[in-house]
């Protein structure tokens, strides 16, 4: 159950003000990677709250708008294609979310997190007490909350980016490798922000002619 008792456990601990991790974006072959950090008040209750992939759009942007309006802080990063081709999906996840946890420290009314609770296996290079948790999302509303930002807020990049690439239809699979995705690729062929380091992507550009124009494509 999505529940305190994490957060709870920290507090138990002596943590004071906890932030949880998400990010969003690891699997698709097109566009950034996403991260988000929430601080929550103390048992705040959004009833219904919980792993952004198991709510509807409808929730999502719902949940979206009330984390933003009743958390103590929130901040969300995200992490371009060229730096994930560079140093890999992990680590340029890991990067997303240690970028969020800085904007939470940053400006005015900026926090710094005492303890960090993060969705997935890692922790980040960060200097507080931190927790990894598979399944976070599921189980920790300050994860839950995070994984909702991020996911909105990439959704939304996603669905403008399908004005500057049509033909993808990235406003429908947000960039993951579905097959009408995968049949567009073969089509016509990877855009600058396709992750050449995945397979799909990588084996389009042995075969796509380089100097060919994307827009002469879609003509």
């Amino acid at each position: 159950m999505c529940g305190w008792a994490l957060e709870n456990a920290a507090r138990r601990a002596g943590a004071r003000c906890i932030a949880g991790l998400d990010e969003v974006g690891r699997g698709p072959m097109f566009g950034p990677v996403v991260a988000a950090a929430v601080i929550f008040p103390e048992r705040r209750r959004l009833r219904g709250l919980t792993d952004s992939k198991q709510l509807t759009e409808k929730q999502r942007n719902e949940f979206d708008a009330a984390i933003r309006e009743c958390a103590v802080a929130w901040a969300i990063a995200a992490v371009d294609v060229e730096t994930i081709d560079r140093i890999n999906i992990r680590r340029a996840s890991l990067l997303a979310m240690r970028m969020a946890v800085e904007r939470l420290t940053m400006g005015a009314g900026s926090l710094a997190p005492d303890y960090l609770l993060i969705d997935g296996c890692d922790t980040i290079e960060w200097p507080c007490a931190q927790q990894a948790v598979v399944g976070g999302d599921a189980r920790s509303i300050s994860i839950a909350a995070a994984s909702v930002l991020a996911k909105v807020h990439r959704d939304r990049v996603l669905v403008e980016l399908d004005a500057v690439y049509p033909g993808y239809g990235l406003a429908r699979h947000k960039g993951y490798c579905s097959q009408e995705h995968l049949e567009a690729l073969r089509r016509l062929g990877p855009t600058p922000l396709h992750r050449k380091s995945y397979m799909p992507v990588a084996q389009r550009m042995l075969e796509f002619p380089p100097t060919m124009d994307l827009r002469e494509v879609l003509k």
